[in-house]
């Protein structure tokens, strides 16, 4: 049985919004559900009503249509919610005008930025007229190239007032890489920067854009949000504006376009490590839908909170947080390092700014633990009750970290979902206790389950992630995908009817879930399924090691287990720590996880939002074209798994 870390009084339970929605629940379905579980079943088994529920209890600003509120409910894809719905998303968005702080900015530097929801809302004023003046509308794609800005927010949500679909890169990516994404889908109008900050360095990023635009006819505009450069030189870049030049600062109100639930919101971006970076659609109905639900009921997000979450423009963690201002909560946004200067920055941050729910990756958490950083013996985090991690399986030993290094009395949730859902499958719930290792529950309205190799339902037994009915947030489709070719090939080929999401984990016997890594990373050595972050969790509780990725290499017949390791500094991989290695992965898993080679290398490839390219790696091993290596953050580190002699054999 799995440690218990933390349990809500029954005080704090009785106080939270999915205590309160499942009361409603009970009074008006004539029920008696008591139990998280009992709610989650409850909720896939009546899924129109339960998505009804959640429109009515968010209070959802538009027209609900009559029922019914799904159609083709069997067919997956094909399920259409809400098909008589109207509504728009930055009026959603945008529903609170008040004096409250809507977003609070901070940076490496030290600067800082505060919106109220009123200047939110005059601010999108000003861009949608000029977005509008320049004929933008329903089919139109607006892009940003930007940071963490507050005005990456503003751009967005003029965008999607107007019915304008919204598609960003973070200004990490490579030309190439930017040009693989928005190449494909011909956005009319670029917002970005001419530079930003990281990690102390200045990094240009005007050329890019310049380039960019050249290489992209549908653009019809640049526009150059000051950030690092309070004005910058514009004459010599074809379509360029300045953003002051650019806004109508003479428009005050905003007129939101009627929408479709299932009408374009977001263009998200597959990694692209294994090709062309697939173009997937969400909708503006469903991501509202399945963000307020996980905001509010399993967050238990509120008007008073400030929600803070670690991340870039590339990543769908900034949709998702940027969704918090339909609750009324002020968000939190950072741009920079989150070492930079040093592993105080975004504690220094949450302390000042009163930050109530944290979130952040398990690398990073991970990272602050090898650092030796405690924050509760450093800051004041009373304000803090929840911290959210994903990006990665969040490890036993991170679990322990947090309650035991950070702050004893909060809810540590590990959530797992996705860019092609922009949402969750499992992740955190306030009324329920946290186990080291797990994430807490399956989402309500997912009918999410784990499939044994012959389809078979299993519990506390590895297998294939799979949902097993429709839910709102799933794509409308991939872009130029017409008759969804690829979209029912990435997600449908696996099990008739099922979405398989390519994660492969295990639903424990308390309800929880664990993922023990990707389903096509996992290795097979002996016919023996092994989940790479089994081998990653033993690994990296040994002090001299920093990070590791795991492959499968193919062997005499079978597949043996490949382990390459970062160290720390000053230590080097000799025959003493190369069994210690081992012994750690043998007395805490089997035989079959001990690598049978181990190497050292000074870095690790991963892709611009931080996640392990296992794939690209043993792509490398094998002497196999790796596809569009724009995507990864640091290409170069894939010449280190080149030809290697220890694998020649």
């Amino acid at each position: 049985m799995a440690k218990q870390l933390w349990q809500p009084t029954l005080s704090q339970i009785e106080h939270t919004q999915v205590w309160q929605f499942m009361q409603t629940v009970n009074h008006k379905y004539s029920l008696n559900l008591q139990e998280y579980s009992q709610l989650h079943e409850w909720s896939v088994e009546n899924s129109e009503q339960f998505w009804s529920d959640i429109w009515d209890s968010a209070g959802v600003v538009g027209d609900k249509g009559r029922e019914p509120y799904l159609v083709d409910g069997q067919k997956m894809p094909g399920a259409r919610w809400f098909p008589g719905a109207r509504l728009n998303f930055a009026e959603n968005l945008l529903k609170f005008r008040d004096n409250r702080t809507a977003i609070l900015f901070r940076n490496e530097q030290g600067g800082r930025q505060s919106l109220s929801y009123s200047d939110l809302y005059a601010s999108v004023a000003q861009c949608a007229s000029a977005l509008r003046h320049l004929g933008v509308g329903k089919g139109d794609v607006v892009a940003g190239f930007l940071p963490n800005l507050p005005q990456t927010c503003v751009a967005m949500l003029a965008a999607t007032s107007l019915g304008a679909t919204w598609t960003s890169c973070s200004p990490d990516f490579g030309f190439q890489g930017v040009l693989d994404r928005f190449g494909q889908v011909a956005p009319k109008v670029l917002f970005t920067v001419s530079a930003y900050l990281y990690n102390g360095k200045r990094i240009e990023t005007l050329e890019k854009s310049a380039q960019l635009v050249d290489a992209l006819p549908s653009v019809e505009q640049l526009v150059v949000i000051p950030y690092i450069d309070e004005y910058v030189e514009l004459s010599g870049i074809s379509k360029a504006l300045h953003w002051e030049d650019f806004v109508d600062t003479t428009a005050s109100e905003i007129r939101f376009e009627s929408m479709a639930f299932d009408d374009p919101l977001y263009i998200m971006y597959s990694s692209g490590t294994t090709g062309q970076p697939k173009c997937i659609v969400h909708g503006i109905g469903g991501t509202l839908l399945q963000h307020l639900k996980e905001h509010q009921l399993h967050t238990d997000l509120r008007r008073e909170d400030t929600l803070f979450y670690y991340t870039t423009c590339g990543w769908m963690m900034w949709n998702w947080l940027v969704s918090g201002l339909a609750t009324g909560a002020t968000l939190m946004l950072f741009d920079g390092s989150p070492f930079a200067p040093g592993p105080r920055v975004l504690w220094d941050m949450a302390e000042q700014e009163s930050v109530t729910i944290f979130g952040t990756s398990a690398k990073y958490l991970a990272a602050l633990e090898k650092a030796g950083f405690k924050p509760r013996e450093s800051h004041n985090l009373s304000q803090l009750r929840t911290i959210l991690s994903t990006g990665s399986p969040l490890s036993n030993e991170s679990f322990e970290y947090v309650y035991r290094d950070i702050k004893e009395d909060l809810l540590l949730a590990s959530i797992s979902g996705g860019t092609d859902i922009i949402s969750c499958f499992a992740l955190g719930c306030p009324i329920l206790p946290v186990y080291a290792g797990e994430l807490q529950c399956r989402g309500l309205g997912m009918a999410v389950a784990i499939l044994d190799d012959g389809g078979e339902t299993v519990v506390e037994q590895k297998g294939e992630l799979v949902c097993c009915a429709p839910f709102p947030s799933m794509p409308i489709g991939f872009w130029d995908d017409p008759r969804q070719v690829k979209y029912r090939s990435a997600y449908f080929d696996r099990f008739e009817n099922i979405w398989a999401h390519g994660d492969y984990g295990e639903i424990t016997k308390q309800g929880g879930l664990i993922i023990h890594g990707r389903s096509d990373a996992v290795l097979n050595p002996g016919g023996v399924r092994i989940g790479t972050a089994e081998i990653y969790r033993q690994v990296e509780q040994l002090g001299e090691v920093l990070e590791s990725v795991c492959i499968g290499q193919p062997y005499r017949d079978d597949t043996r287990v490949v382990l390459f390791v970062v160290l720390r500094e000053d230590f080097r991989l000799d025959d003493e720590l190369k069994m210690k290695i081992r012994q750690q992965i043998l007395r805490n898993t089997t035989p079959r996880h001990v690598p049978a080679v181990i190497i050292q290398v000074s870095e690790i490839p991963r892709t611009i939002s931080g996640k392990i390219v296992e794939l690209a790696v043993r792509k490398t091993v094998l002497g196999e074209k790796v596809n569009n290596v724009e995507a990864l953050a640091n290409p170069h580190a894939l010449e280190l798994f080149k030809n290697l002699a220890e694998l020649q054999e």
